[in-house]
This record gives structure tokens, sequence and C-alpha cells, in this order.
């Protein structure tokens, strides 16, 4: 369970990581960046554990997702979502 005290941005991301990964998992056909696409997947799911992840980060594992999966018309959708996620986070401080 969620604590009432969670960052919305978080629980949000959490979401979108969660339903993208579904999707690919269902996903029938194999592709040669799939692997990375989990592997990244996976790194920003545990990102959403451990409290406000490194913005940074979740760029960097975006554009990893992005890249391994743009061309999947048929996860589009959960990409677009998973990017809004990251894109609540804002800038990283410089």
């Amino acid at each position: 369970m969620t604590g009432s005290d969670e960052d919305p941005r978080v629980a949000g991301l959490r979401t979108a990581v969660s339903r993208l990964r579904r999707e690919l998992a269902a996903h029938p056909a194999e592709f040669p960046d799939r692997a990375i696409a989990e592997d990244e997947l996976a790194a920003l799911a545990a990102m959403t554990t451990d409290g406000a992840p490194e913005i940074p980060r979740l760029r960097r594992s975006l554009l990893l997702i992005a890249g391994a999966i743009g061309s999947v018309s048929a996860l589009s959708r959960g990409l677009s979502d998973v990017r809004d996620a990251v894109d609540l986070f804002g800038e990283p401080r410089r």
C-alpha cells in the first residue's frame, strides 16, 4: 500500500511504468532492443520504491526505453504515458 504522504508524481510514474511493463510482456513480437527496454523499465520501477527518483536518471531511462521500443506502434500509448509521468518531475536542478 502507498502512504498518504507519497508524492503523487511517484505514484503516477509507478502506474505508467507498470502498465508499459505489462504491455511489453504481452507483446508477441521480439525486437533487438527488447531486453534494454525491459531492464530500464525495471530500473524505473525500482526508482519509484525508493522515494524521490533522480531526475537525470529518469530522463536517461526514458531515452533508452524510447530508443528501444519507439518504433513499436502497439506500445506507443504506454510509452507516452511514461514520458508524461517523467515530465512531471521537471528539469533537474543545476
